[in-house]
């Protein structure tokens, strides 16, 4: 007995002395110093000399002359600009088909899956560090990417989106059975991208269901839209009380909502009522922009919207009906880029792409271009980085799967999720991918923008031609 006691008393002592050791590995920092370059630092006009201290995934130190901890991986800039991770503030991994009909009608959600890991992985080799999904996906492709089993970005997912019957959100056909009277009919609504809700109960319930499915934020159509076949765009789409739910539900978890609005009084409507950020937001004007700083709200804004060659997306270049409302749109919206010039309200970037992998890729090179032309080049690097870092972060401590750090800026504190570029991205937007063609843009691959020589996402390098 006196044995088995010493031979046990050995074995604990062995198992605390390994869990010891294993804490201390497991506590030990790594290092990586990046030297020989200047920084971006997601927000100001100019970039600074300066070394970039990583410890794990966070950033510990920017300045000029940092000595490399012991152990350290010691990464030769070479020159380059550090630079935040870009951030896609509204897009559509998951509305990966030619048309929102195409979605519902010929591709199934396992086709839809692939195709959006795909696209998850050329995201991230374009630059984009980290993804708000504005609506269509639940949080499967996200706890993927963060085990590590495929690459992308971070994901703030909003789960399914969330409008009345005949919105921008309802994409059944015209012969489908309405989902709140006879259940869920619809290939979106049974595979959790669209929910259909008509009064303020069933969206508290559909808000409710996305959340529990692992969503950030919620996102609701509080208008109509261009690329949906039921419903023209001037549509106020939800009411008072339907928005109040939809935002009593997110305040409870401590986050927030997105919303799709183009009109003014859905605008309008959403901002009185407690939605965060305003999605397109057509009709902005300076009645829409003080009432954004009154409510601390934001805007992202698919600056394609403005663009001479929009009329050739497949959505509306094969509809009449989208192709219609696309041309009002376009007169009532006229004064957007005067009056964001004039009231630069906090406005993040926004490619909205739906379709294949390669639309995604042009679509945001081409986004990024024409978003430098409208605006400048500062206004759109930080439309990229720290405004949409503050945006993602609206979802708060509590739900935030990525609470440890900021995102956006590089900064002590800051996640580790950078670029090195090989020039000034402050002077040439081409050298993070800006592209002025579009639909006759040649095919690329995710990780082709030659200046972009290293990406990092979380302390890892993804990406290294230095």
């Amino acid at each position: 007995m006196k044995r088995m006691k010493s031979v046990l008393g050995l074995i604990v002592a062995l198992v605390l002395l390994n869990a010891n050791v294993f804490a201390q590995e497991k506590k030990a920092p790594n290092y990586k110093l990046i030297t020989n370059v200047n920084v971006w630092d997601g927000t100001s006009d100019k970039l600074v000399k300066a070394d970039v201290l990583i410890e794990n995934n966070l950033i510990k130190e920017v300045k000029n002359g940092i000595t490399a901890p012991a152990g350290a991986i010691v990464i030769d800039g070479k020159g380059g600009t550090v630079m935040p991770g870009l951030i896609e503030g509204h897009g559509h991994l998951y509305l990966n088909g030619l048309t929102l009909a195409d979605i519902e009608n010929n591709k199934g959600y396992d086709e839809l899956a692939i195709r959006a890991a795909v696209k998850a992985e050329a995201a991230l080799m374009s630059g984009f560090t980290t993804w708000r999904d504005a609506g269509g996906m639940g949080s499967g492709l996200k706890k993927c990417i963060d085990a590590g089993m495929v690459n992308g970005p971070r994901l703030y997912p909003s789960g399914a989106l969330i409008g009345p019957s005949g919105s921008h959100a309802d994409f059944r056909n015209y012969t489908t059975p309405n989902e709140t009277m006879f259940g869920a009919h619809s290939s979106a609504a049974r595979n959790a991208m669209s929910f259909t809700a008509d009064s303020p109960e069933a969206i508290k319930t559909a808000a409710r269901q996305n959340f529990m499915q692992g969503a950030t934020q919620i996102k609701i159509m509080s208008s109509g839209g261009i690329a949906s076949q039921f419903d023209p765009w001037q549509l106020n789409a939800f009411s008072v009380e339907d928005i109040q739910a939809a935002v009593e539900v997110a305040e409870s978890y401590g986050s927030y909502v997105q919303s799709h609005a183009y009109g003014k009084t859905a605008i309008m409507r959403c901002l009185d009522n407690g939605v965060k950020t305003i999605e397109h937001c057509l009709m902005f004007d300076e009645e829409v922009a003080k009432k954004m700083v009154e409510k601390g709200a934001y805007m992202t804004t698919n600056v394609t919207s403005f663009s001479p060659l929009i009329d050739q997306l497949d959505y509306i270049r094969t509809s009449a009906m989208s192709k219609k409302k696309y041309e009002s749109a376009k007169i009532a919206a006229k004064d957007f880029v005067e009056n964001v010039k004039k009231f630069k309200p906090k406005m993040g970037f926004n490619t909205d792409a739906i379709g294949d992998l390669q639309n995604g890729i042009t679509q945001a090179d081409y986004s990024i271009y024409l978003s430098g032309q409208l605006f400048g080049n500062l206004f759109t690097l930080k439309s990229l980085t720290s405004v949409n870092g503050e945006i993602v972060k609206l979802a708060g401590d509590v739900i935030d799967p990525y609470f440890e750090g900021s995102l956006g800026v590089v900064k002590a504190g800051a996640y580790a999720d950078i670029l090195i570029i090989d020039g000034n991205p402050l002077e040439d937007l081409t050298l993070i991918g800006a592209n002025e063609k579009w639909f006759d843009a040649p095919g690329r691959a995710g990780d082709d923008i030659p200046a972009m020589k290293l990406v990092m996402k979380d302390g890892k390098v993804y990406k290294n031609t230095l």
